[in-house]
């Protein structure tokens, strides 16, 4: 039995869910968010909870059930307060900004790096910290892990773009070895 899928997703203040076949809407204010479970799931909606039940009993129902469930939970979070992912900028004459809806970077390359700022993030600078908020948890993650792809952090002196809350292992540097 998933504990995770047993679990109902209690419904925010303000936030509308209606199903529609196979697609459960949630809906706070102009900002609209679906999620297709194409059949797997069956969604209970009461007042104040959405509650999700198998359609059968084989191990694939189980994993549908608490993956839907977790999900759709995401979308309430995310349409009710939002997500944020913290990046610390480490190294001599590295920097960000944002212009426009690029954020433009230094990374110590021979060239500005122009990352395009998706649709419905805001993207902020401070210092050497750059903050990325949005309302669906996978978007912020996958623009979070592309911008630190740009200069992964090294082991050596630490220098590149981390989470702010990573721990980078470091390394030793060479040593004199002499031989006797």
């Amino acid at each position: 039995m998933s504990r995770i899928g047993k679990k109902p997703v209690v419904i925010a203040k303000g936030i509308e869910v209606s199903v529609d076949g196979s697609v459960i809407r949630a809906k706070k204010g102009n900002l609209e968010k679906n999620l297709e479970t194409h059949g797997r799931v069956g969604i209970e909606v009461n007042d104040t909870e959405v509650v999700f039940s198998r359609m059968g009993d084989t191990k694939e129902s189980a994993a549908y059930w608490g993956t839907y469930r977790a999900l759709f939970n995401n979308i309430i979070i995310g349409l009710e307060q939002g997500f944020q992912k913290s990046l610390e900028i480490n190294g001599v004459g590295y920097r960000a900004s944002v212009q426009g809806n690029k954020l433009v970077m230094q990374l110590g390359y021979s060239h500005d790096i122009n990352y395009e700022i998706p649709q419905g993030l805001e993207i902020a600078v401070d210092k050497n910290v750059v903050t990325i908020k949005g309302s669906d948890k996978q978007v912020v993650g996958q623009v979070a892990a592309e911008i630190r792809d740009f200069r992964p952090p090294e082991p050596y002196k630490g220098k590149g773009v981390k989470y702010s809350d990573e721990k980078i292992i470091r390394k030793a540097g060479k040593s004199s070895g002499k031989k006797k």
